[in-house]
């Protein structure tokens, strides 16, 4: 059956949504509605080159999906995440430190520093044992572990475990249920539920309808869709041959199998690098 509406796990489809200043009150309402009980709306914000080059030789790139700064000050990284990879929480440690290092002026400072938010929407679920069965929003942050107090609340991490949200329309009562609802369902939607009748989402139905793209945005989204799907196959074949054996080598070697498949579908380097974890070194041997 066609699609009536564009998928927000493809790259296309996520910055389309969120990554342009013509919908950041999308993005807006979902920050908000997924924030829930900070001490601050956001009422505003500013986007950043999501591509950072690293400062001295040998640097590793940081590649955002959406990289934003908050009215009010701070600032929020958002990725939408297909699956699993090695490293995956060093990984998004690792992106965190950016707008960390990036708030260092040249000259005398005292070492204050804005929030920083990394968000990550996951297409997949943490290892078995790591949440509850019915626990898929996560906020994490520096805790002393002796009684549990919050060293540090300016840096935050936000994850979605997307498969584990099944809530049916009837039961959405929040603005985050109506989002996350929207997020996992809104491709295999034909028309638009009762229950997201809300303001924004008429903008985000609106925006996310394929019969009004351009010839050239068609075409830029149907390469976006066979590439997730691509990728989701690779990812489907490693796993029943093998890829995620509980030992180390195991999942070595399918990492490199996907890669390899990956670039031999024509992918480039920094794709295949944000997806698996490699680095750009290990992806140019293959």
């Amino acid at each position: 059956m066609k699609e009536r509406y564009i998928n927000p796990y493809t790259d296309f489809g996520f910055k389309k949504l969120f990554g342009t200043e013509m919908n950041k009150d999308l993005l807006i309402s979902f920050l908000n509605a997924m924030l829930t009980g900070k001490e601050r709306e956001i009422k505003d914000i500013q986007y950043i080159n999501a591509e950072h080059l690293g400062e001295g030789y040998g640097d590793r790139r940081a590649v955002f999906d959406v990289y934003c700064e908050l009215d009010g000050g701070g600032k929020i990284i958002v990725e939408m995440q297909k699956a699993i990879q090695r490293y995956f929480k060093d990984r998004s440690l690792y992106y965190a430190t950016v707008p960390i290092r990036e708030q260092a002026p040249k000259g005398e400072w005292n070492y204050r520093l804005e929030d920083v938010y990394s968000v990550g929407i996951l297409d997949f679920m943490f290892p078995e044992g790591e949440y509850d069965d019915n626990s898929y929003r996560h906020e994490v942050k520096l805790m002393d572990v002796v009684d549990k107090h919050i060293f540090y609340d300016k840096l935050t991490f936000v994850y979605l475990e997307m498969p584990k949200f099944n809530k049916t329309e009837d039961q959405l009562e929040t603005m985050f249920d109506k989002w996350m609802f929207a997020l996992k369902n809104l491709y295999r939607l034909l028309d638009r539920p009762k229950a997201l009748q809300d303001r924004i989402f008429t903008k985000l139905f609106e925006q996310a309808e394929i019969a009004q793209y351009s010839p050239d945005e068609r075409r830029e989204y149907e390469t976006s869709i066979k590439d997730y799907r691509d990728y989701i196959n690779t990812l489907d074949t490693a796993e029943q041959t093998g890829f995620a054996r509980g030992h180390e080598q195991g999942m070595t070697e399918g990492i490199f199998k996907v890669a390899k498949n990956l670039k031999a579908m024509g992918m480039s380097a920094e794709q295949i690098a944000k997806g698996t974890g490699l680095t750009l070194s290990e992806i140019n041997k293959l």
